[in-house]
């Protein structure tokens, strides 16, 4: 993964900055704002577990990679990545993909109604690299393989079900998934230097089996319209799907993906870019360029996975950088939610909020040793915008 460090301080985003969908237009950035001027205010001191938080909230440690996630006799997996919580009765569960190859796959914690670890189980092996991914309406989780010609996996984060590979997904890098119910398709990053966003729309709503694989179809301006054009050959083989139509936009390293009214919200490493589809009007445009901000004080750098609140707020995880989730807020400022200390060889993986949105889930993919082996799984609670 690449890495870069920049200066920090909170910043007011770019143009086009409110979520959900709603635009508003504007200079392409307000005067800089000070440091801790998010909607939580500055960050404290490092806790116990070494998380830098704003008052009010607390951290715990969930599950650490190869020892048994408290109270159950289940070993956590290696180099935790993508994530997503899913009600379960009264409580819910976290599922957490493992980027490791070979063995990759999945793993879900279950939780009850006050947040004690009840049980831990698996949801899908023998995969490789499994990076991010995405929840889908009826409650699966989507797994992908972050590896040339990668498949998709749909598995159940209840443990009952086997996974099912989804190959009419698509074969490439995959990254990350997320699922529109309005328009009722899913849409795909890749993580290629030269990569496209893809969406995948099913012959049936709820049924991943069969149905079309796109591609977007844009200038390569950092604005403008699109259109989607269909992959002639989804397996990838001899051409890769990323080369098999004209016209394809080409994004730089697709990390996070999330949808939300109206909007997809997608991240690109490689130029540490937060982008947004806006499905009403047909358009895209840059909702956070970190070259954009005055005087180098990108307070977001190294961008990955990503996940929205019920508020509207977006939280985005840094690989490298300050070890931080950055929010950024419906009103554009972009500001450091968390820092993680004495990591920095490691990266932010899996944000995902229980459904009553009072926790956040996610790990550190390496933990202190710097190691897919000292994977770190946290949970942070307290008083989140809902």
């Amino acid at each position: 993964m690449e890495r870069r460090t920049f200066l920090r301080g909170a910043v007011i985003g770019s143009s086009a900055a409110a979520f959900g969908g709603t635009l508003v237009r504007g200079a392409a950035y307000a005067a800089p704002a000070q440091p801790g001027a998010g909607p939580y205010g500055p960050l404290g001191a490092a806790d116990s577990n070494g998380v830098m938080l704003p008052a009010g909230f607390t951290s715990r440690v969930i599950a650490r990679s190869g020892q048994t996630v408290a109270g159950t006799s289940y070993r956590w997996h290696d180099a935790p990545d993508g994530g997503a919580c899913f009600a379960d009765g009264t409580g819910w569960i976290y599922v957490s993909n493992s980027e490791v190859n070979p063995g990759g796959g999945a793993s879900g914690v279950r939780f009850d109604s006050a947040g004690a670890v009840t049980g831990a189980h698996r949801i899908l092996s023998g995969t490789r690299q499994n990076c991010a991914g995405g929840k889908t309406p009826w409650n699966t989780w989507l797994s992908c393989e972050e590896v040339s010609r990668g498949y998709v996996y749909e598995t159940d984060p209840y443990g009952v079900n086997a996974a099912v590979q989804r190959p009419a997904l698509g074969r490439f890098k995959h990254e990350a998934a997320a699922a529109d119910p309005v328009r009722k398709v899913v849409y795909l990053t890749e993580d290629e230097t030269d990569g496209c966003f893809y969406r995948f729309v099913p012959a049936t709503w709820g049924d991943l089996s069969s149905g079309t694989l796109q591609v977007l179809k844009a200038s390569g301006a950092a604005s403008g319209s699109f259109t989607w054009a269909d992959v002639p050959d989804r397996d990838g083989s001899p051409t890769a799907t990323r080369a098999q139509v004209s016209g394809a936009k080409r994004f730089n390293g697709g990390e996070g993906c999330h949808y939300a009214g109206d909007t997809v919200w997608f991240t690109t490493k490689g130029d540490n870019r937060v982008w947004r589809l806006n499905l009403l009007s047909g358009t895209y445009e840059l909702a956070y360029d970190d070259s954009l901000v005055p005087g180098g004080a990108a307070p977001l750098t190294g961008v990955d996975n990503v996940t929205g609140s019920s508020y509207g707020d977006l939280y985005v995880a840094e690989d490298g950088g300050n070890m931080e989730i950055c929010v950024i807020t419906p009103s554009a400022v972009v500001a450091p939610f968390l820092r993680i200390t004495g990591q920095s060889s490691s990266e932010i993986t899996g944000p995902a909020f229980s459904p009553a949105g009072n926790r956040l889930y996610f790990s550190s993919q390496r933990g202190t040793a710097g190691s897919s082996s000292a994977g770190i799984t946290y949970e942070v609670t307290g008083p989140f915008r809902v």
